[in-house]
């Protein structure tokens, strides 16, 4: 956190993530990595790591509040966990060696193809 933003901010940007999560079931960290960059004044890849670190406590919480309510069939989700660990272990490797503007360019083409879709939903 830097000394210019306070904590006001990083806790409103913290809150619209936690948000977005809980409406959509994720996508909180599309929204934190650009304020966490943009309007808190982070480091572009430490926006991007510490995002992560926010987001597993927020999809934790969603998570168990959709259990709660009787919508997330644990063993159907299984194989996505399998596949979403090992994915973000190779990410986390790869993190370090790919170049800023090539991580920029694939979060907005990311970006991109979610708005896309959405809007053809």
């Amino acid at each position: 956190m830097s000394g210019k933003t306070g904590w006001i901010r990083p806790a409103l940007a913290g809150a619209a993530a936690g948000l977005v999560n809980g409406l959509f079931g994720g996508g909180g960290g599309m929204v934190l990595v650009p304020l966490l960059s943009g309007w808190c004044a982070l480091e572009e890849r430490k926006a991007f790591a510490t995002s992560v670190a926010i987001i597993l406590p927020l999809c934790v919480l969603s998570a168990l509040l959709y259990a709660l309510r009787g919508a997330l069939d644990v063993v159907q989700a299984l194989p996505y966990l399998v596949g979403g660990l090992l994915g973000g272990f190779w990410g986390g490797k790869l993190f370090r060696g790919v170049n800023l503007v090539w991580l920029r360019r694939g979060f907005g083409l990311l970006l991109l193809y979610g708005g896309f879709r959405a809007l053809l939903g």
